[in-house]
């Protein structure tokens, strides 16, 4: 799932590229508004998951690494920053879930939000996060078709494929 979150986010990437930035901006009526915006999204709730799964000590107020304090927080206004700091992202991930075992999968995750202790087995934090990403990735294309750009085929069993 590492590798397909990788794949997916590159395709979409490089398609969102082909759009201005007023294109990628423009308020489309999703969540979080406009492909920018849910992209944007997306890489802050990785952040915010990565967060907890390695235990980043996080400021009063922050419910993420970096500064994050909500869920529609705009990271980057610059695409290119965006793009830069998902790869990153996406990075981390991989060599994250590459680390793990049976055992550390079995358990416990233990994490603070909105002031809430939260415990439950790591792997379904893990799982969870991976449908997240799929979720409003599938906002994201569809965003990217209402614009007339075609991301092409998105399923994990063409990038297994390839």
């Amino acid at each position: 799932m590492a590798r397909y979150n990788r794949w997916m986010n590159d395709k979409l990437y490089a398609v969102a590229e082909t759009l201005t930035d007023e294109e990628r901006k423009a308020d489309r009526g999703a969540f979080f508004r406009s492909v920018h915006g849910t992209l944007n999204h997306l890489l802050l709730a990785d952040r915010v998951w990565m967060g907890r799964f390695t235990g980043a000590q996080l400021q009063a107020g922050e419910m993420g690494p970096g500064g994050i304090r909500s869920l529609d927080q705009e990271l980057y206004a610059s695409f290119d920053e965006l793009r830069r700091e998902r790869a990153k992202t996406d990075d981390e991930i991989v060599a994250f879930i590459a680390t793990l075992t049976d055992e550390t999968l079995a358990g416990p995750l233990r994490y603070s939000r909105r002031g809430a202790a939260n415990e439950l087995p790591l792997w379904h934090a893990v799982a969870h996060m991976f449908n997240h990403q799929t979720h409003h990735r599938g906002q994201v294309t569809t965003l990217l078709m209402q614009a007339g750009h075609d991301p092409g085929v998105t399923d994990l069993v063409a990038m297994l494929r390839a």
